[in-house]
């Protein structure tokens, strides 16, 4: 037991150095009251040092009595929503709503490491009961740092319906854990697919179990009718952990519902899986179901923005569309699917944070997010005219841009699964997306600014920051043999004990 619990740990250094970075911010933040900076510093120097083991993680295994797993597929994820970690710190020494006054902003980034490593815990959890712990530890960081900017008129309200809603998902899901181990005798996910494979299991608990604990995942990514929440959250929220939330915190939720479904309800002889093929328990088709969430997720999430004129809400319902998008890649579950999901996420972390990111650069200058804010934008200050442009473009699936790249893998395999009508759907989808986006460009060039507009002067860091977002979305759509060779290594290891 010792010699397991030795190994584990050798294994989980990351997750110890981000556990001992929080502590640290968390001390540090009691001595550097009035440099607001400093914290953000020493949380860099965390993460870099998190980053320094994510990368010589090359061993990999089943850890702690199998409660978490050390697997190319988690590395993937980890090293997404680190460098959204780090990037979302950036932003936040730039962000007005945080830096003036006399507040402590301490806490705001200790808290910022403990939502973080809630999310690489969920990223390798393969028992139900880590799952929750897991979520759970993200979703009380994530409460309080939707409502810090206490002083604004609907950060507590956003707090407030996020704790509730929360709370009811979670509740749901941990009654859906509680009968499948009833059912099972086992929480862990290898235990629960043996249950499967060799017992003979009552189809409608079962049934029951899955969707409650999908109510979970879904609450997590914004999947519809689960989405409730992430509009007014987003908008409430401070602009530097609405962009996290829409990108770090979807991304290990979607984690955490492949390793779920893929090693609890597919039977292990089939291997990788045929193209488009699941082993369905009990006759229950969970594919159709999570066709169904994908459709309403992305159909929904695109109508609605069509409406908005607050960019930050706008930007909300584009990230609940998004999700659409990726879970077709769930529905197909092969390797291919999974493979397409992992390329989705990495340009959709560049193109979305950028996007964000010239909302909080408007709205620091002009103390606005709504898109008039935007008019004669392209004039004004024609590189974030033209950055915010190809971000947007990006979002759509526009060639040459970096999304263009990953709603074409993400298609590819719907169509190589036969799912043509699931294909057309998102096609049709990303075209009407295409119109509430060009809303947003025709008021940065195709209106005049307002008389005593002036240009927005970007600093050095804030230049090399909107640089950092903007390459790789238009490098990526040029050349993106490596991130696909990376998504597909990933994933062929993937479930491997």
């Amino acid at each position: 037991m010792l010699e397991q619990i030795l190994q584990s740990i050798k294994l989980f250094q990351p997750e110890t150095t981000l556990t001992i970075t929080f502590c640290v911010v968390i001390v540090a933040g009691l001595f550097f009251r009035k440099n607001s900076s400093a914290t953000a510093w020493i949380a860099l120097a965390g993460l870099m040092v998190t980053g320094y083991f994510l990368v010589h993680q090359t061993s990999t295994g089943s850890i702690f009595f199998n409660m978490f797993a050390v697997d190319p597929f988690s590395i993937f994820f980890k090293f997404l929503i680190l460098i959204s970690t780090v990037l979302v710190v950036l932003f936040s020494l730039h962000l007005n709503e945080l830096n003036t006054g006399k507040r402590s902003v301490g806490e705001y980034y200790a808290l910022l490491i403990a939502l973080t490593l809630g999310l690489f815990l969920m990223t390798g959890a393969t028992n139900l009961l880590m799952m929750y712990l897991a979520l759970e530890l993200s979703s009380i960081s994530s409460y309080i740092l939707a409502g810090y900017t206490k002083d604004a008129e609907d950060s507590s309200e956003a707090s407030l319906k996020y704790v509730i809603y929360g709370a009811v998902s979670s509740g749901m899901m941990l009654y859906g854990i509680s009968i499948l181990y009833g059912l099972t005798g086992a929480t862990d996910i290898y235990g629960i697919n043996r249950a499967f494979v060799m017992q003979e299991i009552q189809t409608v608990p079962l049934i029951l179990a899955g969707i409650l604990i999908t109510v979970g995942f879904g609450y997590k990514i914004s999947a519809v009718p689960f989405h409730f929440w992430t509009p007014d959250v987003y908008e409430g929220a401070p602009v530097t952990i609405t962009a996290f939330l829409s990108v770090a915190s979807k991304a290990a939720g979607f984690a955490m519902m492949i390793r779920f479904f893929k090693l609890s309800f597919v039977d292990p002889a089939i291997g990788n899986l045929a193209v488009g093929t699941w082993a369905i328990f009990r006759g229950f088709e969970w594919n159709y179901m999570l066709a169904a969430l994908s459709v309403l997720t992305m159909t929904i999430g695109n109508l609605v923005a069509i409406w908005q004129n607050n960019l930050k809400r706008l930007l909300a319902y584009s990230s609940i569309a998004q999700a659409g998008y990726m879970l077709t890649g769930v529905v197909v579950l092969s390797t291919e699917g999974i493979s397409a999901v992992l390329i989705y996420f990495a340009v959709y972390l560049f193109m979305n944070l950028g996007a964000f990111y010239v909302v909080m650069i408007i709205a620091n200058k002009t103390g606005s997010e709504e898109i008039d804010a935007y008019k004669g934008l392209g004039y004004r200050t024609p590189l974030i005219g033209i950055a915010m442009t190809i971000f947007l473009f990006s979002l759509t699936g526009i060639p040459p841009t970096a999304g263009f790249i990953g709603k074409l893998y993400i298609f590819a395999a719907l169509i190589n699964a036969k799912w043509f009508w699931l294909a057309i759907v998102g096609v049709l989808n990303s075209v009407v997306s295409l119109y509430y986006y060009v809303r947003i460009v025709r008021n940065m060039f195709l209106r005049d600014p307002d008389a005593n507009a002036q240009p927005i002067q970007l600093s050095f860091s804030q230049l090399l920051i909107l640089l950092i977002l903007l390459i790789p979305t238009l490098l990526i759509g040029l050349y993106f043999g490596p991130l696909v060779d990376f998504a597909q290594a990933s994933v062929s290891m993937f479930g491997v004990r």
